[in-house]
């Protein structure tokens, strides 16, 4: 019962001097370029695909994503809480702590959902060189149309997509040309959040409703890649799909994607993924989520080997699937999920100061912590970094955990 109540560990005094010195030496050319150098411009980023595969290239040079799934949430707040609302010294603060940790790690890019604006984009780019993939959701947590809340979107009606997508197009160009903008990327796992209900669907067979529903769902991705194409036509656009589910619809319906991205949870390896897309879409991929949570539910300790193993392992595959090792060929990259534990998330609007330690679904590609019948993925324990208590002005210190190091490591290597 105390594992539930009590604080994160906190790192040793030699540990925490390495991070310091790793933090120190990470930020000083940083803010060295951002004092002598030009304003930065957006960077050119296209895929290009040759005989030995897919590859990002930014500005020329080929990028392999080495993401983070980043937000800033302190223990007690949940997802309601937004950094960018506070006032601009405790977000420069906020960031001063934590994208000199993701710069000495070797990160280049994390994933933020609309709402950060695009001033705190360049900031973080020039700053510290880490650039922004941007993240619509398109619906899947809700939409509001003309005042009113609509919890579950119904993708076949023509006033939610006209307005979902008019809502897209308008964050498009409030971003347009700002530097460190990467890509875009539309939805989250919208694929398993198909549980509205029309007539349309409704009068089919049981066994077609859920690819009805799917059809509706990917044709308005289609038309949203299309509308963001025509206002910022030199941008990258990508989805996060739930794994490949549906990929013959997306196939079908997402003209134009650039990148096929997935929240991917197999376990150590993808398996035949990397293969399925190549062959249904010949598209590149990133894992737009990936990782392992650092909680034994079966111990019901924290475990922090297992955690490192499993992103070592899924890391060594992004790898080996990228272009020029001999394989499939079309890996650019993945987003870890995720930088920091999120204590709101068990019970989502209770217990935001506690660190829960009930397990919230079960996942045999885990096979650790899983046993048959029991939940073993522990949603509020899945950061690389354990978590600190806010000070007054919600700042809190991180505390990386051995996840972080060896995959800091594993980035030393260079892509290709």
């Amino acid at each position: 019962m105390s594992s539930m109540h009590r604080d994160p560990r906190r790192p040793g005094r030699g540990l925490r001097a390495a991070v310091a010195a790793a933090a120190c030496l990470a930020l000083a050319p940083a803010a060295a370029r951002t004092q002598s150098a030009a304003p930065a411009e957006r960077p050119s980023v296209r895929v290009v695909s040759d005989a030995s595969g897919s590859r990002l290239q930014v500005d020329g040079r080929d990028f392999m994503v080495h993401g983070m799934n980043w937000d800033y949430v302190p223990i007690g707040q949940n997802y309601t809480y937004s950094l960018w609302t506070q006032p601009d010294d405790v977000i420069e603060a906020a960031l001063a702590r934590e994208m000199p940790l993701l710069q000495a790690m070797g990160v280049n890019a994390i994933r933020q959902y609309v709402g950060v604006p695009p001033r705190w984009v360049r900031y973080i780019y020039e700053r510290y060189g880490i650039h922004t993939i941007i993240n619509h959701t398109v619906g899947r947590y809700g939409f509001n149309v003309d005042g009113v809340w609509h919890p579950s979107v119904d993708y076949s009606d023509p006033r939610l997509r006209a307005a979902i997508q008019a809502e897209v197009v308008r964050y498009v160009d409030e971003f347009r040309g700002v530097p460190g903008v990467l890509m875009w990327l539309l939805g989250n796992e919208n694929n398993y959040g198909l549980v509205w209900k029309s007539a349309e669907v409704e009068a089919l067979p049981e066994g077609e409703r859920d690819a009805a529903r799917a059809r509706h769902l990917y044709s308005l991705f289609g038309e949203v890649i299309r509308a963001v194409k025509e206002h910022d036509p030199g941008v990258t656009v990508a989805m996060a799909n739930g794994d490949v589910q549906y990929i013959d619809i997306i196939a079908e319906e997402c003209r134009g994607l650039d990148v096929f991205g997935t929240n991917c949870y197999r376990g150590i390896s993808a398996r035949d993924l990397f293969q399925v897309v190549k062959d249904k879409l010949g598209l590149p991929v990133l894992f737009t989520e990936f990782g392992a949570d650092a909680f034994n539910a079966r111990t019901m300790r924290e475990d922090q080997e297992t955690q490192a193993r499993y992103l070592i392992g899924q890391w060594q595959e992004i790898y080996e699937m990228s272009a020029g090792k001999g394989r499939v060929g079309n890996a650019v990259g993945g987003v870890v999920f995720q930088w920091s534990d999120g204590w709101w998330k068990f019970g989502q609007e209770s217990r935001l100061d506690i660190h829960d330690t009930n397990a919230s679904w079960p996942n045999g590609g885990y096979a650790e912590d899983f046993a048959p019948g029991e939940n073993n993925m522990n949603e509020e324990w899945w950061g690389i970094c354990a978590k600190g208590q806010p000070d007054a002005r919600g700042l809190f210190d991180l505390h990386p955990r051995a996840a972080y190091y060896a995959l800091r490591d594993a980035w030393r290597l260079p892509a290709y």
